[in-house]
C-alpha cells in the first residue's frame, strides 16, 4: 500500500448554469448529473490514477447513495474495505452549480462523513501506507488520531480545506500541509495575491509550526509555492482549456501524494501535481475528472 487517504465520501448532484447565481437571484441550469465526489474520495482516485496503490478510510450511510460511492471507487482502483456502512447516517451530498467559465459553488452535507471516528482508524487501516493524506471534510479529532498513531516512516499530509480554525492542532503534527489562496488567508491572517510570490512564500512561511516542514500553496492557474524554513520552490501556471475546475485541488493532493510514495523529491512531485490539476480542469466533475498516470507523463512530456 502507498497511499491511505481519511476523508469524505459524497455524491455530487451538479448542475450546469450560465452564470453563478447571486443571493437571492433565480437562474435556470441545464441538467443534473449525479457524480462521485467527496475530496476524501477525489483525492484517493486522483492518487491511485497517478499509479499509488491507494486505500480510503472513511465512510458513507446504509443507502443507495453510498452503494454508487463504493462501486465508483471500485471502479477507479481505490481499496475500501476501511469505509464504514452507518445505518444511521446517510451519505454525504454536495450540490455544485458551475458556470460557463468553469467557476464553481458548492455546498456540502456531510452526512456520514461527520460520523468518522478516532475508533474507525484500526491498525488495518493504516497497515502498508507510506503517505497519510487528510483534508477536513471529516472531524478533526480522527485527522488528529490518524497522524498521532503514524510511525516516523510515514510522510503525514493534510490539505486544510475547508478552512476551519479547530484545525490549527493539526499543524504540529503535519509534514507537508497544503492550502489554497483562500485558506492561506484564514490561517495567516492575511490576503494575498497569487502574482506575488514573496508575498505568498511570507505568508506560507507564517503557517510552519515546527522544523522540517513544507507549506504547499496552490494558486490555481497561476500554479504553486512550497516553503520550507529556509527554501521556496515555485511551479508555473500551465494553460488549460478549462471545462470545470471542481476538484482540481483535490487532483493536485492526491497526485502530490501519490508521487511522493513513489519516491519524488518534493520539486518532481510539485509538477506532476500540477500537470495533473490542470489535466482535471478539462473534463466534468470531480472524481471523473482525475487523470491517469499516463495523461499526466504526456502532459509534461509535450512541455518540455
Amino acid at each position: 500500500m502507498s497511499v491511505c487517504v481519511l476523508g469524505s465520501l459524497n455524491l455530487d448532484l451538479v448542475c450546469r448554469v450560465a452564470e453563478l447565481p447571486k443571493p437571492g437571484e433565480t437562474v435556470m441550469g441545464h441538467g443534473v448529473e449525479r457524480l462521485p465526489g467527496g475530496k476524501g474520495a477525489n483525492q484517493a482516485v486522483a492518487a491511485a490514477r497517478s499509479g499509488a496503490h491507494t486505500r480510503l478510510v472513511g465512510a458513507v450511510g446504509r443507502d443507495e447513495a453510498g452503494e454508487t460511492m463504493l462501486a465508483a471507487m471500485a471502479e477507479a482502483g481505490v481499496e475500501t474495505g476501511a469505509v464504514a456502512r452507518l445505518a444511521a447516517h446517510p451519505t454525504g451530498q454536495a450540490y455544485i452549480w458551475v458556470s460557463q467559465a468553469g467557476e464553481n459553488s458548492i455546498v456540502v452535507a456531510g452526512g456520514a462523513n461527520l460520523a468518522v471516528t478516532p475508533g474507525m482508524l484500526g491498525a488495518t487501516a493504516l497497515a502498508g501506507c507510506r503517505v497519510l493524506l487528510a483534508q477536513l471534510e471529516t472531524p478533526v479529532a480522527a485527522i488528529e488520531a490518524l497522524f498521532s498513531a503514524a510511525p516516523d516512516r510515514r510522510l503525514r499530509l493534510l490539505n486544510a480545506a475547508p478552512a476551519i480554525l479547530e484545525a490549527r492542532r493539526l499543524f504540529p503534527l503535519v509534514d507537508i500541509l497544503i492550502v489554497n489562496e483562500t485558506e492561506l488567508a484564514s490561517f495567516a491572517g492575511v490576503t494575498v495575491m497569487a502574482e506575488d510570490a514573496d508575498a505568498v512564500a511570507a505568508a506560507a512561511r507564517s503557517l510552519i509550526s515546527r522544523p522540517g516542514q513544507t507549506v504547499v500553496v496552490t494558486l490555481g492557474k497561476a500554479g504553486a509555492v512550497a516553503v520550507t524554513a529556509a527554501e521556496r520552490i515555485v511551479v508555473g501556471g500551465r494553460a488549460a482549456r478549462v471545462v470545470d475546475t471542481t476538484g482540481a485541488g483535490d487532483c493536485f493532493c492526491g497526485a502530490l501524494a501519490a508521487r511522493l510514495a513513489d519516491g519524488a523529491d518534493l520539486a518532481d512531485a510539485l509538477q506532476w501535481a500540477n500537470a495533473a490539476a490542470a489535466l482535471s480542469t478539462e473534463r466534468l466533475g470531480a472524481a471523473p475528472s482525475m487523470p491517469t498516470h499516463e495523461a499526466i507523463a504526456a502532459a509534461l512530456s509535450s512541455a518540455n
